[in-house]
């Protein structure tokens, strides 16, 4: 199934265009899609895909990412990522997440089990306690998180997330309230922007390495309020 951009920021060692048309997908049966087009420096280098589908009372998250800068017309750095994250009452369940980053290979396990969440990944076991959550930029609770797990690499790492402005954002040409908020990582500063009136997430862009900026420019999200129904469901 087709589905942090964190993950292409931290893989870079820590973005976006104008888009040309953006779909609402209407949440029917309580699923919720986005899709992203990924630039680096305005060029187009791949896309991010996210789908989560309610399962009772948690959610399940499935995405896929696919990134490849060229240069001189050869591949000169491929990124693939797929993760599958199980959700319940605002913490991470499980997660299960490979990475495939220039030829190397990287892979994140987890499960929640009696209050203590246990972690794989090529780091190492680590047990990690409390309400874990990943960067999981869909869920506007992550702007109240003061550490997060990263489904690359299973670092659990300390963030902090302020609010900076509200402003007009162009979205398929119009031109759209939004909530500005910096999030702050070991990776380097990430803008990401939310709907003012609904809280769906809309974007983000960053540093990448050599100076560059990494930017997601949506080209399908929800529709306006589903991300609150599709959790109210869950209750």
């Amino acid at each position: 199934m087709r589905t942090p951009g964190h993950l292409f920021v931290a893989a870079l060692l820590a973005g976006w265009p104008a888009i040309s048309a953006l779909a609402t997908v209407p949440a029917e049966e309580h699923v919720l899609e986005w899709q992203f087009d990924v630039a680096l420096d305005g060029k187009p280098v791949g896309d991010h895909f996210f789908e989560i589908r309610q399962d009772g009372s948690q959610q399940i998250l499935e995405t896929e990412a696919r990134f490849d800068v060229k240069f001189l017309f050869v591949t000169a750095f491929r990124y693939r990522h797929q993760s599958t994250e199980v959700w319940r009452d605002g913490c991470l369940s499980s997660i299960e997440a490979t990475t495939l980053s220039n030829g190397k290979n990287l892979s994140v396990r987890g499960t929640s089990t009696d209050g203590e969440f246990e972690l794989s990944s090529n780091s190492g076991p680590a047990t990690l306690s409390g309400c874990i959550q990943s960067f999981a930029y869909w869920n506007p609770a992550v702007l109240d998180s003061s550490k997060l797990l990263n489904s690359q690499t299973g670092e659990y790492e300390d963030v902090t997330v302020t609010f900076e402005q509200r402003e007009q954002l162009d979205i398929g040409g119009e031109s759209v309230a939004a909530l500005r908020y910096r999030l702050s990582a070991a990776a380097g500063d990430i803008t990401l922007w939310y709907s003012s009136d609904s809280n769906t997430w809309l974007g983000l862009e960053a540093p990448a390495k050599g100076g560059r900026t990494i930017s997601y420019t949506a080209v399908t999200i929800p529709e306006q309020n589903s991300v609150m129904q599709l959790f109210a469901a869950g209750d």
